[in-house]
């Protein structure tokens, strides 16, 4: 299933919809409301504090979404699927080329940082690029959204903890970034990081480290790569992050970045005001944003 956060007005509340195999959007709420044993929240933070329970019901009932009232994509305003962000737990120099890229060492250990909610956008907002840096840059990631509270997770049971995947766009500020050996300065400058368009559930994810992963500028391919590349796979990081800290339902891992970055061109590729940024990861969807000055 793909779950979104929608409006069909922008001063509304965001609900939780379904996209149907016609790319059209049905009320989760309301499509409990009539097919359901229990009505699921229509709040995405209510929805995915459950996220494993309600997806399950959600699946029960989705094979009557046909005889169901939708509406077109094209009709609604998608916001972030989770609504707000919980836990934004990012991975840095998880792709070979890209260490090489950015002239650093293989870590020994996942790199992590954190970013908060007043970083996180939907998918159709516009990036913000503030007066504060001068060397905005792009990153696509495949984006891990847990399911249930997981704490020291094995490796082996780590996929049981998924509730579906999703794109980001770790935009960093690499002036800010290196001024410290902190990176957090650089990577949660407000309004800057898109996730979306929507949750794909975990079971139509056969493998997420075989899936091809791009970025785009204004139409010219910047990266190009494939999720087998990660240095510490998804069950490592999930392994690894829920011994430091319990992860709990709704708290996301961006999972890193392959080369290609903007800093590292020659000449440089950073990004510029009323860029557009266009990412892909096969098998879960496309997401654009234009790059917008403040």
């Amino acid at each position: 299933m793909k779950l979104v956060a929608y409006q069909k007005e922008k001063n509304e509340n965001l609900r939780v919809g379904v996209v149907t195999d016609s790319d059209a959007v049905a009320d989760v709420e309301r499509l409990s409301e009539q097919f359901g044993e229990t009505t699921l929240p229509a709040d995405p933070t209510a929805f995915y504090a459950q996220a494993e329970e309600h997806i399950e019901a959600l699946q029960k009932i989705m094979p009557k979404v046909a005889e169901y009232e939708t509406f077109s994509l094209q009709d609604v305003h998608l916001g972030m699927p989770l609504g707000k962000a919980k836990k934004v737990i990012c991975v840095g120099k998880n792709y070979q080329e890209h260490v090489h890229e950015m002239q650093s060492d293989i870590p020994d250990y996942p790199v992590l940082f954190a970013k908060f909610d007043n970083a996180i956008i939907g998918p159709e907002d516009a990036i913000y690029y503030p007066s504060i840096t001068e060397k905005l840059d792009y990153e696509v990631e495949l984006t891990v959204v847990i399911g249930k509270t997981a704490s020291k997770v094995s490796k082996e049971d780590a996929f049981d903890y998924i509730a579906g995947y999703t794109l980001g766009n770790d935009t960093s500020a690499r002036d800010m970034q290196k001024r410290t050996p902190q990176w957090l300065q650089g990577k949660s400058l407000d309004h800057t990081t898109p996730v979306g368009p929507w949750i794909v559930t975990q079971e139509e994810v056969d493998n997420p480290h075989t899936l091809d992963i791009r970025s785009y500028v204004n139409g010219e391919v910047r990266q190009s790569s494939n999720t087998e590349h990660l240095i510490f796979d998804i069950p490592f990081l999930i392994n690894f992050i829920s011994e430091i800290m319990t992860l709990e339902p709704g708290d996301m891992i961006l999972t890193g970045t392959p080369d290609g970055v903007g800093l590292a061109m020659e000449p440089s590729g950073l990004l510029q005001a009323g860029d557009y940024v266009r990412l892909e990861v096969e098998g879960i969807g496309t997401m654009e944003n234009q790059v917008k000055k403040v």
